[in-house]
């Protein structure tokens, strides 16, 4: 009895330390002691594009009917949307029909059509329209064609501008058109997401030659359609969108993106359509342009400096910028190449408190603490990025799927302000509760499932700051092995 009691004694005492052991290490992990290189890398699929006679690709049946339909927002706060499509017979209708009730549309909107060259290509019939005056979180069943041919659709508008409206919203960049992009959508139309947030590099089009890359241009608009015509993608445009070929005689940059997925640019006062802003429940949406001049007295740069004047975080206090190029990244891909947008945006972010950045261009997932570099000039200051609470969390998720692959080769040894990174293909979600805090979750394609692989705690930089109390959050033990995931 005595050797029984003293056995189980041991083992409590075992169990005790296990338990103390797991516990430092997740507080560790979670405040910035600890920093993660994951080992799996996985490619699922080959790095291939999906042939172009697959079902996925497969255009409506009709004579003239709608294809490659994709919405996207259309005003500053989410009250309207422009809708897309293509018709390749003749031009037809660009009006659209909606209401608030499936097969009874009330209100209609009228469009406009237009077309391009890119080589000996000829795009089909391309189509937008702008449906304004919407109500707030209101679901709208929309018709685009005539007769046998048209096609249904709906959309979900967000709910009315207001500091703690919740709000998913996915993100995803450099998808490309292979069976692992296929995977990503598959599994991030699964996820709750209600408008994607994407960081450029759309179909990879530009891997191709002559009239390939409009065919292409046409396979990915169909492909994506599955959930574009459904909910809004906030568009930005990466290197691959360039399209800089003057072996084909063209030399007119992101020539097929700009024909083919419009902007709200004008609502946010920009002059391009590669840069702009939009509000959507409690968020405020700033898209930059990697590929477009930014320094100082550039237009970019000049409506940046506006557009942080016209943010509100009493009615918007999620802050969010999306640009294509990562200005925090440790892979050997792209290394340093954010680095002129990082000097003349950086400070711009501490100083407006923004929450968090999204970037792609690099085939990995990369997930960065709060730090920043910006007190060097050039002969004093620290020269290397220093924690920093006023910065944002800067994420790279150019992890869609595309033919180029995945970019494996990450800096050794891992950065100070590098916390997590893994290159596997998947997706993003972040999930605004309210004003204070949002969940934050990156989920691998593994084996075709979603696997989720990094998450954390968000907690608001303006409310935080104003409130004193919302700071970083240690780890707890939920029960004997639990434990809740990082705070930011």
């Amino acid at each position: 009895m005595t050797m029984t009691v003293a056995k189980m004694m041991c083992m409590c005492f075992l169990l005790v330390q296990l338990s103390i052991t797991f516990f430092v290490f997740m507080c560790c992990v979670g405040n910035g002691n600890a920093r993660i290189t994951s080992a799996f890398v996985r490619s699922e699929f080959p790095s291939v594009d999906i042939p172009i006679d697959h079902e996925v690709f497969a255009v409506p049946k009709g004579y003239n009917a709608p294809q490659q339909v994709h919405i996207t927002q259309g005003d500053y706060d989410g009250k309207a949307v422009i809708i897309s499509w293509v018709t390749t017979d003749e031009p037809g209708t660009s009006k659209v029909q909606y209401g608030t009730s499936e097969n009874a549309y009330d209100y209609a909107a009228e469009g406009t059509t237009t077309n391009y060259t890119f080589y000996k290509y000829q795009s089909g019939y391309i189509h937008h329209c702008l449906v304004d005056g919407l109500e707030f979180d209101t679901k709208y069943y929309y018709k685009i064609g005539t007769g046998d041919s048209s096609r249904e659709f709906w959309f979900q508008t967000p709910p009315k501008i207001d500091p703690d409206a919740p709000y998913v919203f996915g993100i995803i960049g450099d998808l490309g058109q292979t069976y692992n992009s296929l995977s990503t959508l598959e599994h991030y139309m699964h996820s709750g997401g209600q408008t994607i947030l994407f960081v450029g590099d759309l179909s990879y089009a530009d891997r191709y030659q002559y009239n390939d890359v409009g065919v292409r241009w046409d396979t990915w608009g169909q492909f994506v359609e599955q959930s574009a015509a459904y909910q809004p993608w906030i568009w930005s445009a990466g290197n691959h969108e360039i399209e800089y070929m003057p072996y084909m005689g063209e030399v007119v940059p992101f020539k097929s993106y700009l024909y083919r997925f419009p902007t709200p640019y004008e609502a946010s006062k920009s002059s391009s359509p590669l840069w702009y802003a939009i509000r959507r429940a409690s968020a405020h949406i700033i898209v930059l342009s990697s590929y477009s001049p930014f320094v100082t007295y550039t237009p970019q740069w000049l409506w940046l400096a506006e557009e942080f004047k016209r943010v509100d975080r009493e009615k918007t206090p999620w802050l969010i910028v999306l640009m294509h190029v990562p200005i925090y990244n440790s892979n050997e891909a792209h290394f340093m190449e954010g680095e002129s947008m990082r000097a003349a945006f950086e400070s711009w972010f501490i100083l407006n408190k923004v929450d968090v950045v999204f970037a792609g261009h690099v085939h990995a997932y990369e997930r960065s603490y709060r730090i920043s570099n910006i007190h060097y000039h050039v002969s004093s200051g620290d020269p290397y990025p220093v924690p920093d609470k006023s910065a944002p969390i800067y994420l790279t998720v150019g992890d869609g799927g595309n033919q180029e692959g995945l970019a494996g080769r990450f800096r050794d040894p891992q950065p100070d302000y590098s916390a997590f990174r893994e290159a596997s293909y998947g997706h993003s979600t972040l999930e605004i509760k309210n004003r204070t805090h949002a969940f934050y979750h990156w989920n691998r394609n593994d084996d075709g499932k979603q696997v989720p692989t990094d998450s954390f705690v968000l907690y608001n930089q303006y409310w935080a700051s104003n409130e004193g109390s919302w700071t970083q959050k240690k780890h707890h033990l939920g029960d004997l092995f639990g434990w809740t995931a990082p705070t930011y």
